[in-house]
């Protein structure tokens, strides 16, 4: 039943505990509501697979027995009944990861998710899923971080890790993926490549260029620090010059990508000059490796654009050519306006990008994978020149 069909991983009580989170109030049931004006679920190439909550030796996997426990002791319905007391701030629950109500049970469900879309795809029962409402990326082993209460995707390569040889994690979200580098930096079996705004002042302040992983796993820590205004065009040469010499040196047998909707024009985080046609093109580049692949949702504050981005992707994906003006059947059809179009306008912001910079990031890291060819195999030859070119 699922063999040659994209998998979408979907739950009712999975998009209501995304939608009380205070910083994304109600943003997965726009996203959700776009696709199904789409008709996107009742594609032919498309299997809808019910969630289930992870369990407590899943969430444990990654993230430390006190902090699970932690999170037990605070699960009710009325998170006023708590004080925020030091220990809270211990476990990052504050400024940017409030108390939310039921916060065990949010964290059991989201994690359960992407434990659902990893489990297909170390059975093989599929190659292809997609969960939009994962994709936390920030998550700590120890505690809650950037909007981030659990990080899934961690939880996820770890199931994925017993069925694949190699698997590379790809964050196209504005922000640093640090949650998950920081829970592989040691790691030769899974390779963090992370596109992302990197300024100052910036959250969350690591990515740079020589952060590379440590130990056995050095190298295998891949950061694109982008400076401000980053455009479609800079974002497509960086990612056409550098993806491709990261899948021929490490050669992974299963992708995991971030698709984080942050750096799309108007968000108010990110503040960046994309477009969904850029990131679509990277999510194409992806899926004609013909690797197995995991899709996770991310950052993304305007909620119009980020049901636009995913919902693109999810069409882009399942191969069906959709309207370009948004269907009037969608509750939320006024926010789309004014223009009510799929696609937005690339933003006016000057690209701080240029060529030398970039061809400066694209020369190390064609150093470092260099590096990772060595290690592999001798077989695998030694990048020694690595390309800038701008996108058709």
């Amino acid at each position: 039943m699922l063999k040659n069909k994209v998998v979408y991983i979907h739950s009712e009580e999975l998009i209501s505990h995304c939608n009380k989170l205070p910083q994304l109030p109600n943003r997965a049931s726009i996203v959700q509501d776009l696709i199904n004006s789409y008709e996107l679920l009742t594609h032919d190439n498309l299997v809808v697979v019910q969630c289930e909550k992870a369990t407590e030796e899943q969430l444990k996997s990654f993230h430390s027995t006190d902090y699970i426990d932690f999170l037990k002791s605070l699960n009710c319905d009325d998170v006023e009944l708590f004080e925020i007391v030091e220990k809270h701030e211990e476990y990052g629950l504050g400024y940017d990861c409030p108390l939310v109500e039921n916060i065990y049970d949010f964290v059991q469900t989201v994690a359960g998710s992407s434990v659902a879309a990893a489990r297909l795809l170390a059975a093989k029962k599929c190659e292809i899923v997609i969960n939009w409402f994962g994709g936390w990326h920030h998550a700590q082993r120890a505690s809650a971080e950037g909007f981030c209460y659990v990080n899934d995707i961690v939880i996820a390569i770890q199931i994925l890790s017993k069925a694949f040889d190699r698997i590379l994690y790809l964050d196209l979200d504005i922000h640093h993926g640090n949650g998950v580098e920081n829970a592989f930096q040691c790691s030769k079996k899974i390779l963090t490549l992370s596109f992302h705004k990197c300024s100052p002042g910036f959250y969350p302040g690591t990515g740079s260029l020589n952060e590379v992983g440590l130990g056995k796993g050095k190298y295998y820590s891949i950061n694109v620090p982008l400076k401000e205004g980053v455009s479609d065009e800079t974002y497509l040469a960086a990612f056409n010059a550098i993806f491709p010499i990261v899948l021929d040196s490490f050669k992974p047998s299963l992708i995991v990508v971030q698709c984080g909707a942050d750096g799309l024009n108007g968000d108010p985080i990110g503040q960046c000059n994309l477009t969904i046609k850029s990131l679509g093109r990277c999510v194409d580049t992806v899926l004609k490796s013909q690797l197995p692949a995991l899709f996770l949702g991310g950052g993304g504050y305007n909620f119009a654009n980020t049901a636009r981005l995913w919902t693109y992707l999810t069409a882009l994906i399942i191969g069906k050519d959709i309207d370009p003006d948004v269907p009037d059947r969608s509750e939320y059809f006024s926010i789309y306006g004014p223009t009510f179009e799929l696609q937005i306008e690339k933003g006016q912001r000057r690209d701080c990008n240029d060529e030398k910079y970039l061809s400066n990031v694209v020369g190390a890291i064609g150093d470092y994978c260099g590096f990772i060819s060595k290690h592999m195999s001798s077989k695998f030859p030694r990048i020694v020149n690595s390309k800038l070119t701008k996108p058709p």
